[in-house]
């Protein structure tokens, strides 16, 4: 079984999990002044790249 030899220091930890990190929803706001998420639906007006759906 692999077991490492000499213990991992917290700097080098924490350069391996800067990669680990939340990405947090980004709103874009339509022509009617409503925000929805983006590749999505607008719910009020029911329209998806400006055609309806």
């Amino acid at each position: 079984m692999a077991v490492p030899k000499r213990r991992v220091s917290h700097t080098r930890a924490a350069k391996r999990r800067t990669h680990y990190k939340l990405t947090l929803p980004m709103p874009v706001k339509d022509a009617d002044g409503t925000w929805r998420m983006p590749h999505h639906m607008n719910m009020t007006t029911g329209e998806y790249k400006k055609t309806k759906a």
